[in-house]
């Protein structure tokens, strides 16, 4: 392969899109020319899967990985970054970025300028403005206060990104990459800058993501932080319960007063005997589930290898990993 010779790496997934994506390759082509190298991820397409031919006709150095079966986007760019983990050097630039047009590749020098400052390991496009619907922005604007919320970290970028070699290394060797990208990035603590690009129209077809997939998309950058969420569901439990008996002990001290009504007494204690087991017990369950995820499991940086069906490069013939 001729990814030793170059300077810039593209990564992006591809799913049932070939023609929004070999628009994609040209537009690549044109704009650096032999200057990169790019690795499209088949994630499994049935009715257009992507063919190195996409690749060749537009000039470009680079491989198809295809997949044996359709993983999800999020997974398919960790299969990708796993890949070129495995072929860069210290001195690559790497981007990652879907092959629908949103994300622009007239942008890309934006981001590989801020990306070579010397406190900086990987830079995020932030979107300018969004072209969506009241409803989407909405359900933005909320999921990403109760993201901040149960984790304590704000998130405000997507997949667009371009990344320093040891911070890919840093990525594809953390479990959590193949769930959520961009809360990877977060958990990774490498040195992130921000990049504030628009975002552009798709080059073909419709997107594929609904309300319900954007929805489980955001509960995945939950997961990424499984551990904090954990921890303070169990703190929030725990004043809960301890609400719950200054309030029984309160209902005490008036009945004991005699400022109670027949009948208000044992309907307040007995809610707030309820709430006290309740939270109480789901205190507990958290604190013992987060004990368990400290255990953890360590990510192999080959693991990607068990998805991929065969490696299609522009050099050569295929080769089954």
């Amino acid at each position: 392969m001729n990814l030793s010779e170059k300077r810039l790496v593209i990564v992006t997934p591809v799913y049932e899109d070939r023609e929004a994506a070999t628009r994609l390759f040209g537009v690549l082509s044109a704009q650096f020319g032999a200057a990169l190298f790019l690795v499209a991820v088949d994630d499994g397409s049935v009715r257009e899967p992507l063919d190195i031919e996409c690749l060749r006709a537009a000039g470009l150095d680079g491989a198809v990985l295809r997949l044996r079966r359709n993983v999800g986007h999020q997974q398919a760019i960790a299969i990708g970054l796993g890949y070129v983990a495995e072929h860069i050097g210290p001195r690559h630039e790497v981007v990652v970025m879907d092959s629908d047009g949103e994300d622009m590749p007239a942008t890309i020098p934006r981001l590989l300028d801020r990306l070579r400052a010397d406190d900086v390991d990987v830079v995020v496009a932030q979107r300018e403005k969004r072209v969506e619907t009241v409803w989407f922005k909405a359900f933005y604007a909320i999921y990403k206060r109760f993201f901040s919320l149960m984790t304590g970290r704000a998130i405000s970028f997507g997949n667009f990104m371009a990344l320093k070699a040891h911070a890919v290394r840093r990525l594809v060797s953390m479990q959590e990459l193949s769930v959520h990208v961009a809360g990877t990035v977060l958990a990774s603590k490498l040195r992130t800058g921000l990049c504030a690009l628009p975002r552009g129209p798709r080059y073909a077809g419709q997107s594929r993501m609904n309300f319900v997939g954007l929805t489980l998309h955001g509960f995945k950058g939950l997961m990424v932080f499984a551990e904090d969420v954990l921890v303070r569901v169990g703190i929030a439990c725990t004043l809960t319960a301890a609400l719950s008996v200054v309030g029984a002990i309160v209902a005490v001290a008036l009945k004991l007063a005699g400022f109670s009504t027949p009948g208000w007494f044992s309907v307040v204690l007995g809610i707030l005997v309820l709430i006290f087991l309740q939270t109480g017990a789901l205190a507990l369950m958290t604190l013992m589930l987060t004990g368990v995820m400290r255990g953890g499991t360590v990510a192999s940086s080959t693991a990607y290898l068990a998805f991929v069906d065969e490696v299609l490069e522009t050099g050569q013939e295929a080769a089954t990993p």
